[in-house]
């Protein structure tokens, strides 16, 4: 007997939906592309297609373990969690909330769990010492729309199903299915693009997988997006094109700003012709329609934020900014609310480096300048929710040794893995398949609006949900003793029926209270998002409810993206501010770094289509092929440089011995390491077969964008040799 459940894969940012056949022993016996999904339509990935094994996957932690010195024991959920008790009292009672620290992981993004309880965490913790993937990937384009529009979730995405000419930096969709951009089927979607008649340009260091798609690819030298932008605002400017239809503050201060960016200035520092870069401003401001979309490779760079702001600087003055076929807001069935009021970045800075906050959060670049230097507020206890920074964050080796000197350590995850390992205590989560599934961040930038919910396709053993371990963690940090979830299902309601206009203003609590659905705290709260949400029957918009995404488990088509300004904006003004006095600042950084000669060879990362950051590399079938760790390299720096076989990549921080790659799809004087490798002994068995290097290794946790704090992870300054060369220092 065999069962079919449907389900949204959470394994990257595409949101498609999968139809799943289980056995009676709940083993996945298949794995398909659900065709009556109204998103994704049947679209599936390798990965998506491997959902099973990773369930299954015979490493992943069944019960909680403590560490004992350097050996294992599996205890009881009791146990644990008093383990973890213990220790939280033993730090705080001798150094305050303050020595405690938390790291959230980028699988957060992809679990209800860690959309409804990190918060809830941080807060019952007490402290300001919070970290997160957010700072080694997208925290500029954050930071870039909070400052413009008001909000750091306010973030435009291409209507890329009506967009006549889309222009993408730094973003590999096709193998990264797409980021701050919930597109399933990024493939079939740009595909279309083409075949109506539109147009597609890639800018970026490598000839990517999607740059050979595009109808043309243009080379960057890594880093450079910012200067190349301006030039692009630049001509826009000095050919009068632009169209500007909605109301902005700082006009005039973004055109006095861009004359220091003429095209043949920025093609020095590029290495992109002056002639190109005045052929892509005017074929941008001339389509019918068209979007700028840029992503990680422009994130994780020297000026990430400056060239996400220029992305939105170019939407604005092109006249594309929230119109179909342009950039636009989606309206998602659960949405961000605040009031309106400044933006701002650095309310409280790092002890030790004066980093500025942002979004509350601190530059994981300074993590281990937190655990390492001695005084009051130094880090003695950290507590990591589905993350592994040892790979992930720059400078890995050292935070590898920073986290041995830690008091004590939590660690919500399913593996024994890098970061983990030093842990005191590891509480593992239940399978993908016993966890419901409603993805709260990523429909937030979905390309069409949409809703979809699964509820768990297997129950539930002896072990508590996500949702529970981190509930039980923060009553144990609080203090408290109650239901988490009641608790914050008063406090919304309470809040709701006293926002005027909120559409239950004025009704009862114990009413709205008694009226929701859901087996489980989590559900009950999702329905009251959802219900009080802009489709939701408590906000007068329309009927949605968990009662109706459980009633069309393949999801439910919201329409299409529709202009949304000036409502969308949360800023101080009520307008756009194009010209925010913190990113004008950096410009200045930015003017200075004009005339700087590149360096002879410079590295970046790259994404594999079957893989995700760190987590995915125990699952056979993923492994192998081109997902691969290798050095990409261009023959001709092959050639100069006399490599054969394997190579010595040496930076500032620290060196790797790796195989080379030669390929002329990446630039001249360019290397390309992909991220989340380096599972040398391993834990987990197919990760340590197939262990790669750490690229982490190389990169400087000093080198930071400075608007955002973001890591710079691309453009690093490397020297590669061939193995048996030695240099003396």
């Amino acid at each position: 007997m065999t069962s079919t459940v449907h389900r949204t894969c959470p394994l990257c940012e595409a949101v498609c939906g999968l139809t799943l056949t289980l056995d009676d022993g709940g083993h996945v016996t298949s794995v398909r592309g659900d065709k009556d999904d109204p998103f994704s339509k049947g679209f599936i990935c390798p990965k998506g297609a491997s959902l099973g094994r990773l369930d299954e996957d015979p490493d992943r932690l069944r019960r909680p373990l403590i560490r004992e010195g350097d050996l294992w024991r599996e205890v009881g959920w009791d146990e644990a969690f008093a383990a973890v008790k213990q220790g939280l009292d033993r730090v705080t009672e001798r150094h305050g909330r303050g020595a405690v620290g938390v790291y959230l992981g980028n699988p957060n993004a992809h679990t209800m769990a860690g959309a409804l309880y990190s918060a809830p965490l941080i807060r019952a913790l007490g402290t300001r010492n919070v970290y997160s993937a957010s700072s080694a990937d997208q925290m500029p384009k954050h930071v870039a729309s909070g400052l413009m529009f008001g909000h750091p979730l306010t973030i435009p995405v291409p209507d890329l199903d009506r967009t006549d000419y889309l222009l993408m930096l730094g973003a590999n969709p096709l193998e990264s299915n797409g980021s701050l951009c919930t597109a399933p089927d990024f493939p079939g979607r740009l595909k279309a693009l083409r075949a109506r008649g539109g147009r597609l340009v890639v800018v970026d260091p490598r000839r990517t997988r999607t740059a050979a798609l595009a109808d043309e690819h243009v080379f960057v030298r890594p880093g450079t997006d910012a200067y190349l932008l301006f030039g692009l605002v630049h001509t826009v400017f000095a050919e009068g094109l632009e169209r500007v239809s909605h109301q902005v503050n700082g006009l005039d201060e973004v055109r006095e700003a861009a004359k220091h960016f003429p095209p043949d200035v920025v093609a020095r520092r590029t290495g992109v012709p002056a002639e190109v870069v005045v052929r892509l401003a005017r074929e941008l401001a001339g389509a019918r329609t068209a979007a700028v979309y840029a992503r990680i490779g422009t994130c994780t760079a020297e000026f990430g934020t400056l060239a996400q702001w220029l992305v939105d600087v170019l939407n604005v003055l092109t006249g594309n900014l929230d119109r179909p076929g342009g950039a636009m807001f989606p309206r998602p069935a659960i949405e961000h609310g605040g009031r309106r009021r400044p933006y701002t970045v650095g309310r409280w800075t790092s002890r030790v480096r004066g980093l500025p906050e942002a979004n509350g959060e601190l530059p994981v670049a300074t993590l281990a300048d937190e655990i390492e230097t001695p005084g009051e507020g130094q880090i003695r206890m950290l507590v990591t929710v589905a993350g592994n920074p040892v790979l992930s964050a720059p400078h890995g080796a050292r935070l590898d040794r920073a986290f041995e000197g830690l008091d004590f350590m939590v660690s919500v995850d399913p593996y024994l893995n890098e970061t983990t390992r030093h842990a005191h205590v590891i509480l593992p989560p239940p399978r993908v398949l016993q966890s419901g599934h409603y993805d709260f961040a990523l429909l937030g930038f979905a390309v069409r609006n949409y809703a979809r919910y699964s509820r768990p396709s297997l129950p539930l053993d002896d072990r508590p949900s996500e949702a529970q371990i981190l509930a039980r963690l923060s009553m144990i940090a609080s203090g408290l003793e109650g239901d988490l979830d009641e608790f914050v299902i008063g406090q919304t309601l309470a809040k709701a029926i006293e926002t005027p206009g909120s559409g239950v203003e004025g009704r009862d609590v114990a009413e709205l209270r008694a009226a929701l659905d859901g087996e489980t705290g989590a559900e009950r709260r999702l329905d009251m998002m959802l219900k009080l949400g802009p489709y939701g029957e408590w906000a007068g918009g329309g009927d949605l409810s968990l009662r109706k995404l459980l009633d069309h488990p393949h999801g439910l088509d919201l329409g299409p993206l529709e202009p949304r300004l000036p409502d969308v904006l949360r800023t101080a003004s009520g307008v756009i501010e194009l010209a925010p006095p913190r990113l004008m600042d950096d410009v200045e950084r930015l003017r200075a770094g004009l005339d700087e000669e590149s360096p002879e060879i410079v590295l970046i990362g790259r994404r594999h289509l079957r893989s995700n950051n760190s987590w995915l590399h125990n699952v056979g079938p993923l492994v192998g092929g081109s997902n691969t760790c290798t050095l990409q390299i261009n023959p001709a720096d092959v050639a100069r440089l006399g490599l054969n076989g394997d190579a010595v990549v040496r930076s500032a921080k620290g060196e790797l011995t790796v195989p080379i790659e030669p390929t002329d799809t990446i630039m001249p004087g360019v290397v390309s390491l992909p991220h989340g490798w380096g599972h040398a002994g391993s834990a987990q068995s197919v990760a340590a077969g197939h262990p790669g290097v750490n690229v982490n290794a190389l990169t400087d946790e000093t080198a930071i964008d400075v608007p955002s704090g973001n890591a710079v992870f691309n453009g690093v300054p490397v020297t590669v040799l061939p193995t048996g060369v030695i240099i003396a220092h």
